[in-house]
């Protein structure tokens, strides 16, 4: 008889807070930095991530994701490695500015994201499917060094979370994005291996709530 090997899980992590995800602004690639509040979420979340004993810490090489990152692997004792390919979407012309100037701005790629096209966001940005190709590629590499029963954090950013883990559970991109709600600020997505395949075991999960 074939012996089953132990399962292993992925935690697909968001930074926690910055002054513009407070103020409602496209961030997208800018390298902003940890609010006073992000910094408290980040250590809170690392009391908790503490639990799943991971072996292995990748993160966007953008400030907030790392900072977020080091809170836990001070805890755990590992490296923190960066990869810039968990990056943020590149927003293009929208980053920097509010949602809400977004919509007035821009209304023909706003329609076009509501009819399920995935467009370039702010002209010159990326998709969603360029965003699943380069985070994917970073989680495909991540994984393949995982152990069996073995346990890895990625720290991401809010549309690159849901992208991957769609990619990795085989969820349609725009399905994701219209059915899925976002991580908030310092939340994770637990993602669990069942033979070949990977499974969303939690979502949206939070030190507050446990």
């Amino acid at each position: 008889m074939a012996v089953r090997k132990a399962s292993r899980t992925l935690i697909v992590w968001r930074h926690g807070e910055t002054d513009h995800n407070a103020s409602g602004i496209w961030q997208g690639q800018l390298d902003t930095v940890l609010s006073e509040k992000g910094r408290e979420q980040a250590l809170s979340a690392a009391g908790v991530l503490t639990s799943y004993n991971p072996s292995v810490i990748v993160s966007s090489d953008l400030q907030r994701a790392a900072d977020t990152a080091s809170s836990l692997a001070s805890r755990v004792g590992l490296p923190v490695r960066r990869d810039e390919r968990l990056r943020e979407i590149h927003a293009g012309l929208w980053q920097g500015m509010t949602a809400g100037d977004v919509a007035e701005q821009f209304p023909e790629e706003q329609a076009a994201l509501k009819a399920g096209e995935d467009i370039r966001r702010g002209g010159h940005g990326e998709s969603l499917g360029q965003v699943a190709g380069r985070t994917r590629a970073a989680a495909d590499e991540v994984l393949s060094g995982l152990a069996p029963g073995g346990c890895a954090v990625i720290v991401t950013h809010g549309v690159a979370a849901r992208t991957v883990v769609a990619s990795l559970v085989g969820l349609d991109q725009h399905l994701a994005w219209q059915s899925i709600g976002g991580l908030n600020n310092c939340h994770w997505a637990e993602l669990r291996e069942y033979g070949s395949a990977w499974r969303i075991a939690a979502w949206n999960v939070g030190a507050e709530a446990l």
